[in-house]
């Protein structure tokens, strides 16, 4: 068996980021940059006003209260187009350009206005409520970097650049194919000792709320030919993800089965817990993700593996897991010689520490745990016997994800 580590490595070295493509804002929502993306102008265009009020000369205001003649306006969207001479002020709204001769705005609650002249109450000194150009942003900047996935703050971002399309990368294609004569699709009944299928729902919406595309080929028997004739649907897609029959049993026919269609094997089993079956290679030039058949290995793997495989497709600069350290909640026993992936739930003690509590029962075959599990707790290997109050590694399986 090898470790994690490797096993990481290994996979995600063996994709590149897939071909762009143009979308506009609207599709480019969690998306991932292909490229930096400059800003078609500058933000403000102009010196701006902050706020309503009116554009002065400081030095006009420096003593108050103070009358001014009204010479104009300059309301958003527009400007006045003459001069802010002495004892003059311009009535300006929230976005208008500040007249040439103006250096403060003061606001309207600052003021009193009678007819064409407005009294000034309170002073603003030079610069006041006055956004100056390109202070946000100036034509040619780099605001987004490539390798980011997009949120809908940065759509508001590539929007106010006067962009209306980006170029992000493609989607990769996941083939998904669950295994096993023990599995019917959820909703229908189940005969006598079958169960519904829930990996191939579980691994289809992970592969989406991952940036990817998932391609569901079904669930295929227990019997070589038929699964290969399923597998076969993956040669357009960008990997291929199988659940259940890659352990040494009598059933776990997928090694075998897609041996006869080229499998070429990089590894076959990791030191880890859940998921040590884990296998990897490539069928006819597909990559191909083995997973263990049990739902809490599936997610393991899934977590630990497919994520970082997208991850890698996209050329996604944030590609760790998102790692956090959290205080145990308990005493733990020493580990063995595999990566142990604790399924816990997470919450703040009194001083609002994180801490992570580790189910009592960690059965891999458990999806009630999945679905209450926050987190996914690291011990390393040979890890030393630990107490509550110890920090720990935890992979997050709630936020923006939502995994």
């Amino acid at each position: 068996m090898i470790s994690v580590e490797d096993a990481l490595g290994r996979i995600t070295g063996a994709f590149s980021p897939l071909p762009s493509v143009e979308v506009s804002l609207v599709e480019a929502l969690d998306r991932a940059l292909a490229e930096d993306v400059r800003a078609a102008v500058s933000h403000p265009p102009a010196d701006v006003s902050a706020m309503d009020g009116y554009a002065v000369r400081a030095e006009d205001v420096a003593q108050v209260p103070v009358s001014l003649l009204v010479a104009g306006e300059a309301p958003a969207g527009g400007a006045y187009e003459g001069e802010v001479t002495p004892g003059q002020a311009v009535r300006i709204f929230t976005g208008g350009t500040v007249p040439q001769g103006a250096n403060a705005i003061v606001i309207q609650e600052n003021t009193e206005r009678g007819g064409d002249t407005v009294t000034v109450v309170k002073s603003a000194g030079v610069g006041t409520y006055i956004r100056r150009w390109g202070q946000d942003f100036e034509a040619g900047e780099v605001g987004l970097k490539a390798g980011r996935r997009l949120t809908p703050r940065d759509i508001a971002f590539a929007a106010a650049m006067n962009l209306s399309h980006l170029n992000v990368r493609r989607k990769p294609r996941i083939a998904v194919l669950s295994t096993g004569d023990e599995l019917v699709p959820p909703g229908e009944a189940p005969g006598p000792n079958q169960i519904p299928g829930s990996n191939g729902p579980t691994l289809a919406a992970f592969v989406a709320s991952c940036g990817g595309e998932a391609v569901d080929l079904g669930i295929a028997p227990d019997d070589k030919k038929a699964l290969a004739v399923l597998a076969a649907g993956a040669k357009d897609c960008d990997l291929l993800v199988t659940s259940g029959g890659v352990s040494v049993g009598d059933h776990d026919i997928v090694r075998d089965a897609l041996g006869e269609c080229g499998l070429e094997v990089d590894f076959w089993g990791v030191a880890m817990r859940p998921g040590k079956p884990l296998l990897f290679g490539h069928v006819a030039h597909v990559p191909f993700l083995g997973f263990p058949g049990n739902p809490g290995s599936t997610l393991v793997c899934a977590v630990v593996y497919l994520r970082p495989a997208i991850d890698a497709m996209l050329g996604i600069g944030d590609g760790d897991a998102g790692e956090m350290t959290a205080r145990l909640a308990c005493d733990l026993e020493a580990n063995d010689e595999r990566q142990d992936h604790m399924r816990v739930s997470l919450s703040q003690d009194a001083e609002g520490n994180l801490t992570a509590a580790p189910f009592l029962r960690q059965d891999s075959a458990m999806i009630s745990i999945l679905s209450k599990a926050d987190g996914l707790l690291i011990r390393p290997p040979l890890a030393p016997a630990a107490k509550a109050g110890d920090p720990a590694t935890v992979i997050p399986l709630v936020g923006r994800r939502a995994w």
